[in-house]
């Protein structure tokens, strides 16, 4: 049940952003995409540092976004997004300016996963090393 509610969390916050970015719309496969991202994400270690997790979750984005595209614009033609006229693209299906913009984004991807963790499921608070350093 918990990771059902941290998959839905994650497609309606990654389908709302396409929503507000795009003009009102988006493709049933961006919801899926954004709720298999966003588990990833959580499953990062809080061990590791957060600039490094912010690394690896524009890769785990870049990654998915790539295979999706694959599938879904390239092999289907269904055309859900094309990044061609985009500088530094690769097939049109993922660019370098996107893989910064999830690099960033993946922070407040990693801060919400925290968050329903802790409020949730009871896990540990958000800011449980700053609280110990203050």
């Amino acid at each position: 049940m918990k990771y059902l509610i941290l998959f839905l969390i994650g497609g309606f916050v990654y389908g709302g952003m396409e929503v507000a970015f795009k003009g009102g719309d988006t493709h049933l496969s961006m919801f899926i995409l954004g709720g298999l991202c966003f588990l990833l994400i959580g499953a990062l270690s809080r061990k590791i540092h957060v600039l490094l997790r912010m690394s690896a979750g524009a890769a785990i984005i870049t990654a998915l976004e790539f295979l999706c595209g694959l599938i879904l614009n390239i092999w289907l033609q269904i055309g859900v997004w094309d990044y061609s006229h985009l500088p530094l693209n690769v097939m049109g299906q993922i660019c370098l300016w996107f893989t910064i913009i999830w690099f960033f984004l993946s922070f407040v991807g990693i801060a919400l996963d925290n968050l329903v963790k802790w409020q949730l499921f009871g896990g540990e608070p958000p800011l449980r090393k700053l609280k110990k350093t203050v």
